[in-house]
Formats: structure tokens, C-alpha cells, sequence
């Protein structure tokens, strides 16, 4: 595989032609490095943080129905607006390597990027900002709060946090073909249908019943932009 560089920025990378015309992307163990409700559950000490990863991890490997763990996680958690706040700070500090830079590519080339996630929208935002992802086309779960900052439910009628969520979003969205999915959880290996290709991302983890899904994998955003705009030119070409 030719190198694209540190950060995954190649040689001329907006001149070249890319295969797909809009890319989504997952946000936990993907864009970034943590997985949200994780983290917020860990921030509660005792035994919850161990509890909530492994229901998370059970979701993610097709193991337990996410609608089955995912009001459940938050209600365990309750995480408070200053909570949000800071894991908004979290993903940002944890954003995997290349992925600014490969996002910029892609749009100077023309692709859609987009992020679907089963996260919370509010913790997010402040990372799909940085990324240079407008608003519009960030998708996860609204989490509310009272006018003290306390936890006070979700948006139940979200998709997103429902046993293929992303697949009925997607659908709804008829975002343009052809189209290509990263992430690393059976959530995203179910978006297949709407898909052109799905690869697996296996920067931070690597689910083997995703894997089986997968049309390939990758390791790196680096590896994504070669992926979507192929190798680059020679220096003298």
C-alpha cells in the first residue's frame, strides 16, 4: 500500500477521482477512540463502568438487541449536561489519526461525508465541528436535561438507538451512491443494504462478527482515503 503520509494526507489527493460519492461514518471506536457511554460510565466509579462496557460490547457483536441496552445504559448513567460538555472534550482529544485531514480531503475531491452514530448528539457535535462535518449531516440520539443540568431522558424515537437504526436512517436520508460505510460494530455492518461497500475499522477494535460482514477492512483513515480516491500519483506523474 503506497503511503499517504503522516496523518493521512497524500500527495495531490483531491485530484484524483473518488469511487464514492458520499461516505458515512461512525463516531465510537471509529472517528474516535472511546466509546461514549463508556466513558461517562467510568466518570461513576464502582462497578457500573465494567457493567455498561460489557453490555456496550454485547451490542456492538450482534450479541444482545441494542434496543434492549440502550435506555437501560442511560439510565444507569444519568449523565448530567456538564458530562456531555466533557465528553464532547473527550472525543475531541481522542480523534483518530487522519481522520481531520482525510475529511478535508474528501470534501475537496467532492464526497458527501456524514456521521451516523448511536452516540449522544450533544457530545458529538463539538467533534464533527472539528472535522469540518456540517451540522446537517451529523445523525445520533438527542439526550435532554433539566433546567438544572440533570439527566432527563432521551429522544426514544430516534433510530439510532434501535436494532438496525442506522440502516432505516440511512434509507431515509437517500443520500448519494455510491456510498461507503466505516465502523467497527454490528450496528454498522446492518447499514449493508443502503451500502455500495461496508469496511470494517479496526483501528481501536476489531469485532469478528462485523468482520464477517465486512466487504474489507481497514486500519487506518489513511487507508479510507486511498480506499475511496485510490493511490496516489507518482511525485512526477
Amino acid at each position: 500500500m503506497a503511503s499517504t503520509g503522516a496523518g493521512g494526507r497524500g500527495p495531490r489527493a483531491e485530484g484524483r477521482r473518488p469511487r464514492y460519492a458520499t461516505v458515512i461514518l461512525d463516531v465510537d471506536s471509529t472517528l474516535s477512540g472511546i466509546e461514549g457511554i463508556d466513558w461517562l460510565a467510568r466518570r461513576r466509579g464502582g462497578d457500573l463502568g465494567a457493567r455498561i462496557a460489557e453490555l456496550t460490547d454485547r451490542a456492538m457483536n450482534g450479541e444482545i438487541a441494542l434496543d434492549a441496552v440502550y435506555g437501560e445504559r442511560l439510565a444507569l448513567v444519568r449523565p448530567t449536561a456538564a458530562e456531555l460538555d466533557a465528553l464532547g472534550e473527550a472525543y475531541r482529544a481522542a480523534t483518530s489519526p487522519g481522520a481531520v485531514e482525510t475529511i478535508a480531503a474528501l470534501a475537496r475531491a467532492g464526497v458527501r461525508v456524514v456521521v451516523v452514530s448511536g452516540g449522544i448528539l450533544h457530545a458529538i457535535l463539538p467533534l464533527a465541528r472539528m472535522l469540518g462535518v456540517p451540522e446537517r449531516d451529523v445523525h445520533a440520539v438527542r439526550v435532554d436535561v433539566d433546567a438544572r443540568g440533570e439527566y432527563a431522558g432521551f429522544d426514544v424515537d430516534s433510530p439510532l438507538g434501535k436494532e438496525g437504526g442506522k440502516l432505516v436512517l440511512l434509507r431515509a436520508l437517500d443520500l448519494p451512491r455510491p456510498r461507503l460505510g466505516v465502523g467497527d460494530g454490528i450496528t454498522d455492518a446492518e447499514m449493508k443494504p443502503a451500502l455500495d461497500t461496508f469496511a470494517l475499522y479496526t483501528a481501536f477494535v476489531r469485532r469478528e462478527v462485523a468482520a464477517r460482514a465486512a466487504d474489507l477492512e481497514v486500519s487506518s483513515f489513511a487507508e479510507v482515503l486511498e480506499h475511496v480516491l485510490g493511490s496516489p500519483p507518482a511525485p512526477d506523474a
